[in-house]
C-alpha cells in the first residue's frame, strides 16, 4: 500500500518548492493529494496558477502519513493564519506523523506551536524568528528531528523532496528515481 502525503497549496506558495516536491514524491510512488488553502485555483508567488486536487477542508477528512508545506512569503503567511491548518498540524504532531516544511514554511510551525524545541532550518532570513523556540541549524540543506523535516529554500527543494521520499518509501526507490532524473544524491 502506497504512502499518502498531504501537500498544502496556499496562495503565494513558492512554485519550485511545491512542484519539485509533488513531482519527486509521485515519481517515488507516494500518493500525493494537493490541498488548496482557500480554494482549488491557486496563484503562486510568481503568478503561476495551479489547480489543487481538493481543498484543505475536504482533505482534512482523509488519512495521511505525512504533510508538506511549501515556502513562499505569501503562502506561509496564509498557512500561519489558518486555524484549520493549525488543527491539522496538531493532529499530525499528536499522532507522530511526518511534518515537512521548506523555506519560509517553518514559520507556520511556530505560528501554530508545532514541534517546539526541535531542530530545524529555514530560509536564512527567518533564523532570528525561529531560534528562540527551536534549535536552529544553518549549515545543513535538510534537517530531520524525529518526525520533523525542514529545508532552506528553492535551491534545496530536490534534497528536501528526496529525503522526504526516502523516509516514506526507502532509499532504494529514491536512488532509482534520482538516477533517472540525473540527480546525484549526496
Amino acid at each position: 500500500m502506497s504512502k499518502k502525503l498531504l501537500m498544502l497549496l496556499p496562495s503565494g506558495a513558492e512554485e519550485m518548492e511545491f512542484v519539485i516536491c509533488v513531482d519527486v514524491l509521485r515519481r517515488c510512488g507516494v500518493s500525493v493529494t494537493i490541498a488548496g488553502l482557500g480554494g482549488k485555483q491557486i496563484t503562486c508567488s510568481r503568478d503561476v496558477v495551479i489547480t489543487a486536487d481538493t481543498t484543505l477542508n475536504e482533505a482534512s477528512k482523509g488519512e495521511f502519513d505525512a504533510i508538506a508545506l511549501p515556502g513562499g512569503l505569501g503562502g506561509s503567511k496564509a498557512m500561519a493564519e489558518s486555524t484549520q491548518l493549525g488543527e491539522v498540524l496538531k493532529s499530525f504532531e499528536t499522532n507522530g506523523k511526518i511534518i515537512a516544511a521548506i523555506c519560509a514554511a517553518p514559520t507556520v510551525l511556530l505560528a501554530h506551536s508545532i514541534a517546539l524545541g526541535k531542530s530545524l532550518t529555514s530560509y536564512p532570513s527567518f533564523k532570528d524568528n525561529l531560534s528562540d523556540k527551536y534549535r536552529y541549524i544553518d549549515d545543513k540543506r535538510v534537517v530531520i528531528d524525529g518526525n520533523l523535516i525542514t529545508s532552506r529554500g528553492p535551491g534545496t527543494a530536490f534534497d528536501f523532496a528526496l529525503k522526504l521520499a526516502e523516509i516514506l518509501v526507502g532509499l532504494d526507490k529514491v536512488k532509482q528515481v534520482s538516477s533517472g532524473m540525473l540527480y546525484s544524491l549526496n
